[in-house]
């Protein structure tokens, strides 16, 4: 009789299979890596002054994008979300390499996929260097390189007790994109025209990585929501949280819907690709010259604590001041799970 064996989580399934093993021949044989697996990217010795950073992402259709999705839009967004996380670790982006598998080789489909690709490989000096096609279920995977200054890369693991928690740009106008496109909530065409680039063609902030190297103590994108996310640094850096929920930053679109959906959508509603990082309180000053020199919004959320428990916790503010209960701040704390 065939056991029942109860499914993993995206992240188990990594840390059981994968990470534990790779940990362990790296150890063993530690060469060029100098960071396998577990944060945005793996870093690799590169020379005396400089480390490569390199990222893997897969977009599968009927998981990640619909069927019918503008070809353009996909292939903007298939090269953004990998130097998302370039950016997260402070990366310059240097290259990238495409696996596309096809249901069949449509040229109108094909040319459209690419304007969109080189239209941000252009944008941000990151050529296509190689890769592979097939014939397939429509399957796009890409590997991106960028490179760092030596001990400059900003890992997840260095949050510091006391540190800011900042987020950048808003979150959850993805979240709010895909939730009138499923006709959960109505929109008006206006509103969604305006908002629907955020889900469609996010902006990877590759810039605000690069400036803030030395300054920010822990970094990561907010790919799978804001406050699950988060937990990534907790765990790797030992700590906990306090967030206040009414700081989290929201476009004036999302601001219109009810609290619920605005706190949902926000605190975990992915897709964002901005950058969460913590900093030294001393490092305000310097922020706020980051976010006028880009002219991009950075929002104060709350703190990191030292740990108090085994596993990190995050406490949830709300706008009067009281911690939100168990249940009340797991809705919260959901994020994506490509296996859930």
């Amino acid at each position: 009789m065939q056991s029942q064996t109860t499914p993993l989580g995206e992240f188990d399934l990594i840390q059981r299979f994968f990470k534990t093993q790779s940990e362990l021949m790296l150890a063993n044989n530690p060469g060029a890596v100098n960071l396998g697996i577990g944060d945005d990217c793996a870093l690799l010795e590169s020379g005396r002054t400089e480390e490569i950073a390199v990222t893997s992402d897969m977009l599968v259709c009927g998981r990640h994008f619909f069927a019918d999705a503008n070809p353009e839009w996909l292939g903007w967004k298939a090269l953004a979300v990998n130097l998302s996380d370039l950016a997260a670790m402070g990366a310059k982006p240097i290259g990238f390499t495409l696996a596309l598998a096809l249901p069949e080789s449509n040229p109108q489909w094909l040319a459209a996929f690419s304007k969109g690709l080189f239209a941000i490989a252009h944008e941000y000096g990151c050529p296509l260097i190689g890769g592979d096609t097939t014939a397939g279920p429509l399957n796009i995977c890409i590997t991106a390189l960028g490179d760092i200054p030596k001990e400059k890369a900003i890992r997840r693991s260095g949050a510091l007790a006391g540190d800011d928690i900042w987020v950048s740009g808003t979150v959850g106008d993805a979240r709010l994109t895909l939730a009138a496109l499923r006709h959960e909530i109505t929109l008006s065409n206006d509103e969604l025209e305006h908002i629907q680039v955020r889900m469609h063609q996010p902006t990877p902030r590759v810039n605000l990585g690069i400036a803030l190297r030395g300054v920010a103590n822990s970094a990561l994108d907010i790919s799978d929501g804001l406050l699950g996310d988060l937990r990534h640094i907790l765990k790797q850096s030992g700590k906990d949280a306090e967030i206040f929920l009414d700081r989290i930053p929201k476009s004036a679109t999302l601001a219109k819907q009810s609290q619920a959906i605005q706190s949902q959508y926000a605190a975990s509603g992915g897709d964002d690709y901005e950058l969460c990082f913590t900093a030294s309180t001393s490092k305000r000053d310097v922020i706020a010259k980051i976010s006028a020199s880009l002219n991009l919004p950075l929002t104060k959320i709350g703190s990191i604590k030292p740990m108090q428990y085994l596993a990190p916790e995050i406490l949830i503010i709300n706008s009067a001041g009281k911690t939100l209960n168990t249940d009340e701040a797991h809705q919260l704390l959901k994020s994506f799970d490509h296996f859930a």
